[in-house]
């Protein structure tokens, strides 16, 4: 049986990822693929458990550091317990941030050098890397609004230069690995960024 294909979707607050993951899930199934979907941080019951405390506590009361192994722990169980395990049956495993978030977050977002990134991000990896990544990309300010009438958690209550150097730091990396990274504008309608990323997944799929 051959190994499965590894998707992740990225992008800031308010582009509607998660939407979309779970929509390209929906429609690998219907086209007979065989899905799995699931999303960082969470995915695991110690996911789920790492994930509250992240989104949830008090702004400022985390350390960078802290916030960096919180997340790569939730990682490494994820990488075990649910994506590789799929893989290996020829699965196709959705996941709605991965590694990227990490670097991008935690880097220029938080001021982490990426060597200590990467090499944390290595740990709890073990070389499972994306065979394609999705950026959805949004203007900030947009995204923003979308998440208005939403209660926001510890990122989202980041200020506006934060959001705007993760945004820098996606689309740099999207610029060095164009082999892997795809990007989708996000700030249109949703079956029409549905149909965008759908035709991005059906070119690896060779359909």
């Amino acid at each position: 049986m051959s190994r499965g294909l590894f998707i992740t979707l990225e992008g800031c607050e308010g582009s509607g990822k998660s939407s979309q993951a779970k929509m390209l899930a929906a429609r690998l199934k219907q086209e007979g693929y065989d899905a799995v979907l699931t999303r960082e941080p969470g995915g695991t019951p110690l996911g789920e458990a790492v994930s509250k405390i992240l989104k949830w506590s008090t702004p400022g009361s985390i350390n960078p550091i802290a916030e960096l192994l919180l997340f790569n722990a939730s990682r490494a169980q994820l990488v075990t317990d649910i994506i590789n395990p799929a893989l290996n049956t020829g699965q196709i495993v959705i996941c709605d941030r991965y590694t990227d978030s990490s670097l991008v977050y935690q880097g220029l977002g938080r001021g982490l050098s990426p060597e200590i990134i990467q090499h944390m991000n290595d740990i709890a990896i073990q070389g499972l890397t994306p065979d394609l990544t999705i950026l959805l990309d949004i203007p900030v300010e947009t995204g923003r609004e979308r998440k208005r009438h939403d209660t926001a958690d510890r990122f989202e209550q980041e200020s506006l230069d934060f959001h705007c150097r993760v945004r820098d730091a996606y689309l740099k990396l999207a610029e060095e690995e164009p082999q892997r990274w795809r990007i989708v504008k996000a700030d249109a309608p949703k079956q029409t960024i549905s149909e965008a990323i759908w035709l991005h997944v059906k070119g690896m799929l060779g359909a």
